[in-house]
């Protein structure tokens, strides 16, 4: 074991020439960032998700009702043991075949199982009250760890002079402020992390599990070598974007459509702004070249900027997605369906299908699928 921490913690991966752990070793003169202050994220992680329960709980929940948005879920598909076992244990979505050995089985029409597997679809998606209570747990935590950065950021010189991430780097004290930042933000993370498989599901699961991964491991990276100034600015500029999709997404559930439409045009532009331009022309810019120019390369510069990159990749793919929806919303004249919802439509208008049409084409025809759609919803920070 001592020989693996030894590898692992190899001062000329993690740290530039001529620079060892003994240099950044706690003084009374200086703080610097040590591997040991990350397990802070573990417990606050958790104390996070308690407070998340109990905010969506009594906070976020009376606001949904008082806004009459409804409890209740989509109608309860009628019990069948020899349907419900085809559900659990073949597939959802039985095909032509499958339908039809079913009909004669239990001497149903293909129509009343198709509408049957429908309805056990739906039961499994959560209610708009759940969705509108984890967008306001988002928006407010979004909200408040973007003005925390705001007001941190302005007072420091790294803000104004990208260049001062790296002079006299890595002999930079750690604040108060930076560490308080920097491990609420990890913990967050966290959260997310484990919460990912109890929350909402949508289509692009693995890819979010991707970004929170990366997240993760570009906070925890750039802490231990103590290239937090920088990572201050990745983080505050990734933030900017998320509380305004969230206030979106909690317009839409409460199907204040102008509002939603209005929210979601400046999501999609502070988002490509600074996701497609600031970043890459800022960010990238200092920890690629001005770094390169008064530190010098080493190997975990190397992959500090890697990751940095994937981040990029991933910000590419969800404007795309962005810049799809707006194009949407621009020919239906509002902001339509998720892409990323997992809901089909609503019961009540699946049993008003005509007999033969294919429930799959019916979700959207007005823009909304009974639903009042539901936006995307893109990335957390470090994000996404």
């Amino acid at each position: 074991m001592a020989g693996i921490l030894a590898w692992f913690w190899n001062e000329r991966f993690w740290l530039p020439h001529n620079v060892t752990w003994a240099d950044l070793k706690n003084t009374e003169e200086a703080t610097f960032p040590q591997a040991e202050d990350l397990y802070l994220a573990f417990p606050l992680a958790f104390c996070i998700f308690m407070v998340r329960l109990i905010f969506e709980r009594f906070v976020a929940k009376p606001c949904a009702i008082a806004l009459n948005i409804q409890a209740n879920g989509p109608q309860i598909a009628q019990p069948n043991a020899i349907l419900e076992k085809v559900f659990t244990a073949i597939t959802k979505h039985p095909d032509e075949k499958r339908l039809e050995g079913l009909s004669k089985q239990l001497d149903w029409d293909v129509r009343s199982i198709q509408r049957w597997f429908r309805q056990r679809r739906n039961q499994e998606k959560p209610s708009t009250l759940t969705r509108f209570c984890e967008s306001m747990w988002r928006f407010s935590f979004y909200l408040y760890v973007f003005t925390y950065g705001v007001r941190f950021l302005k007072k420091t010189p790294w803000l104004w002079n990208t260049r001062h991430c790296w002079y006299n780097y890595p002999y930079q004290p750690l604040t108060t402020d930076l560490h308080y930042y920097y491990i609420l933000e990890l913990s967050f993370y966290w959260s997310l992390m484990f919460s990912q498989f109890t929350d909402i599901k949508r289509k692009d699961f693995g890819i979010m599990f991707l970004h929170h991964f990366v997240s993760v491991l570009l906070i925890t990276f750039s802490y231990v070598n103590n290239m937090a100034r920088v990572g201050t600015l990745v983080l505050c500029l990734h933030d900017s974007a998320d509380a305004l999709l969230e206030a979106a997404k909690m317009a839409n559930y409460a199907k204040f459509q102008k509002m939603c439409d209005l929210l979601f045009v400046m999501f999609a532009m502070v988002f490509i702004t600074t996701r497609l331009g600031i970043f890459p022309l800022w960010v990238l810019n200092t920890t690629l070249f001005e770094s390169w120019e008064i530190v010098g390369p080493y190997p975990s510069w190397w992959v500090f900027n890697l990751l940095l990159l994937l981040i990029q990749g991933l910000n590419c793919f969800w404007s795309y997605l962005i810049v799809k929806i707006a194009c949407k919303a621009v020919s239906k004249g509002k902001v339509s369906k998720d892409d990323r919802s997992d809901i089909e439509s609503s019961s009540d208008e699946e049993d008003l299908e005509p007999p033969g049409k294919n429930p799959h084409t019916t979700t959207t025809t007005n823009g909304t699928g009974g639903t009042n759609g539901y936006l995307l919803t893109g990335p957390c920070s470090m994000d996404d």
